[in-house]
């Protein structure tokens, strides 16, 4: 019998669906329908109720979060809603829990699985595909995400966790360490020997500039860490973030980075960099000899993301976006190079 990382992609994707059937049913509400919003490394589905609302089901990958973990993600978005910050709620299952442990026969492990309230809005873009029409609207999307950045920095650094919280930390040992959050990316089989060398040499010099830089709490502490197009609801004026999966400790720069990586070669670059800086310097410093430290974030960003393919052999989605991810942190690194 075929173990379930052997099914296709299809089959796979069936069996996740019907455990979010089984799933949804311990929630105080009546589901009549499933649809799939993405099937990566979690299975996210938009739930219609039988009294016309809808709210989002997350199926989570096992392994990549301690139930600790993920309700300490829940609790800091329930804080960020707290103070303001309009952020995805989630939403308590019938016995109370923010989220539950579902065993289902034919999908192997515990899953965890929570439920959140519906954001309207459509995604700023893809990983895939860029922006979605909304290049003419870049100077404004752009700058109030650097101010919502901001404000989620701002908050993390006066918040007082409790006690239990527990997210991991993209330092210099979970970006460039001997076992880097997002796996062993100098490893990547399919680096030719010169880009194997350029990323050995990279990952030297960014630990380094990691550590001189250090972990004060005007440069580093609790952050998004994946503010990328997809993860940007748009909806008329406002700008709406979501999916906190990655979450963690990390370095705000690293932040912005994430926002701009992939929007990098498009010719609206340089006014959404622009826009994202002057927006988030309306509600918290950016001094400029931070700021010179970009390249280096931009090129460690560049190095999770071979990671994540290295960490994904086999899988569809992996394969098909390598070649694009390889040659934009090959251009990041070297652009960092040059820059030192």
């Amino acid at each position: 019998m075929e173990t379930f990382a052997q099914l296709s992609a299809t089959e796979q994707a069936a069996r996740l669906h019907q455990l979010a059937l089984t799933a949804v049913r311990l929630w105080p509400l009546e589901c009549v329908r499933l649809e799939a919003l993405k099937v990566r490394e979690n299975a996210v589905y938009a739930v219609y109720t039988a009294d016309h609302r809808r709210a989002v089901l997350r199926v989570h990958r096992p392994g990549y979060h301690s139930d600790a973990a993920l309700l300490s993600e829940l609790t800091w978005m329930n804080a960020l809603a707290a103070s303001g910050i309009e952020v995805p709620q989630p939403i308590p299952s019938r016995a109370g829990n923010a989220f539950e442990l579902i065993h289902f026969a034919s999908v192997p492990g515990a899953r965890q699985v929570d439920l959140f309230e519906w954001i309207e809005g459509q995604p700023l873009g893809s990983v895939e595909h860029g922006l979605s029409g909304h290049s003419a609207e870049v100077d404004r999307i752009y700058a109030t995400l650097g101010q919502l950045a901001a404000r989620m920095h701002n908050h993390a650094s006066k918040w007082l966790p409790p006690a239990s919280f527990r997210r991991h930390s993209w330092c210099e040992a979970g970006l460039v360490g001997e076992a880097p959050l997002w796996g062993r990316f100098w490893e990547l089989g399919t680096l030719s020997t010169a880009q194997r060398g350029l990323f050995n040499s990279v990952r030297a010099r960014i630990s380094e500039d990691l550590i001189r830089f250090g972990h004060t709490p005007d440069r580093f502490g609790l952050i998004h860490a994946d503010l990328v197009p997809e993860n940007i609801l748009v909806k008329g004026d406002q700008v709406r973030i979501i999916d906190f999966d990655d979450a963690g400790f990390g370095w705000h720069l690293f932040e912005i980075a994430t926002s701009l990586y992939f929007i990098r070669r498009e010719g609206f670059y340089e006014r959404a960099r622009e826009a994202l800086i002057a927006g988030y310097r309306q509600h918290r410093a950016l001094p400029e000899e931070h700021l010179r430290l970009l390249p280096m974030f931009l090129a460690a960003r560049g190095t999770t993301y071979l990671g994540w393919i290295h960490t994904r052999k086999g899988e569809a989605a992996a394969q098909e976006l390598a070649p694009r991810i390889i040659d934009l942190a090959v251009a990041a690194a070297e652009d960092y190079l040059a820059a030192v």
